[in-house]
Order: C-alpha cells, then structure tokens, then sequence
C-alpha cells in the first residue's frame, strides 16, 4: 500500500491571496512608483492637506496653530515650526496597504465597498491625530519627538491597522447568510 501523496502547494485560498497581493504589490509599484511619485502631485495635495487639517484640528482645541503660508507642509504652533509632514508620512501608503490586504482576502464585495472607504476614513483621522499630537509634543517635551515619531505613533497607526484588518478577517469576511455566500469572492 501507498503512502498518500502530501502536496507542499499552498491551499487555494492562501495561493488565490498571495497571487492577489503580487497582483495589487505590481500595480503599486507602476502605477505609483513609477508615476505617481514622479509626478508628485498627489503626494504634495495629501501632505497639504494632513498639515492643514491637523492644524484645523489644533485650532477646534484652542491652540494657536497654522500652516506656514510659504511652506503648505510645515505646522506652525504658537507661530514656532513644530512639524513638516513628508510624503512618507502622509497616510498614502498605509492607505493602499490596507486597502490591499480587505482587497486580497476573501469576503464580501458588498462588505468590501464599504469597509475600505471606513478604514481608510480612520486611518486619516487617526494621522491626523498623530501630526496634531507631534506638534504639541514638539512644543512642551521637544526632545521626545523623534522617538514618539518612530516608535509610539508607528506602533500605535500599524496597530489599529492590524485590528482593522483582524475585524475584516475575523467577522466580515465572511458571508452573514446562505444567499451572501453567492457574492463571496
């Protein structure tokens, strides 16, 4: 009698999602990488635009904050120069990583054009927050700024990250009746 034959390949759904994150990693690097970031259009509107909106957010807390009308990128608070928001800090690529993953993974379409626009709605809010945090960090505690840059607001951002995606996997994703399951993809 034979041993029965063990296959060292991937179970479809692992495979289907590693071929969907090759997929989305390529359309990233061309479609980004190699043009967007070039151009840097969208970069420079996003970093203006989380500059302007943590200002904003400073400002409903009663602090005296703005953007510096010469640089659109740089947080004033208490007319001192607290933060620059740099295209690596401006959300973009944390936005398509998530999108990515919700995209790859198995679940809902209808569940999937909805949760993406939300998740990527928090993670705005929540850099946002993390810029309005640093400047008020620059301006009281200065010499922690580097580190809270790094390590704190990093943890902190990837982990919500990683809990949205945890809610996608673990009670989106799949079906909620016998009828959805004809739309999971």
């Amino acid at each position: 009698m034979q041993a029965p034959a063990i296959s060292t390949a991937p179970p479809p759904p692992l495979r289907r999602f590693l071929v969907l994150a090759a997929v989305f990693a390529a359309v990233w690097f061309f479609g980004y990488e190699q043009w967007l970031a070039i151009d840097g259009r969208l970069d420079a509107a996003l970093c203006a635009n989380i500059t302007s909106a943590s200002a904003a957010t400073l400002r409903l807390l009663g602090l005296d904050a703005r953007v510096e009308a010469a640089s659109p990128y740089l947080l004033l608070l208490n007319e001192q120069p607290v933060v620059r928001v740099g295209n690596p800090c401006n959300g973009l690529v944390l936005y398509a990583l998530f999108a990515g993953f919700v995209l790859a993974f198995p679940g809902p379409w209808r569940r999937k054009l909805w949760f993406i626009p939300l998740g990527i709605a928090l993670i705005y809010v929540l850099n946002i927050v993390r810029v309005g945090a640093l400047a008020i960090n620059h301006l009281y505690y200065h010499e922690s700024v580097d580190f809270n840059h790094h390590y704190t607001f990093t943890f902190i951002v990837y982990a919500c990250i990683f809990l949205l995606w945890m809610l996608w996997a673990r009670r989106l994703a799949t079906p909620a009746t016998p009828a959805a399951s004809a739309a999971y993809a």
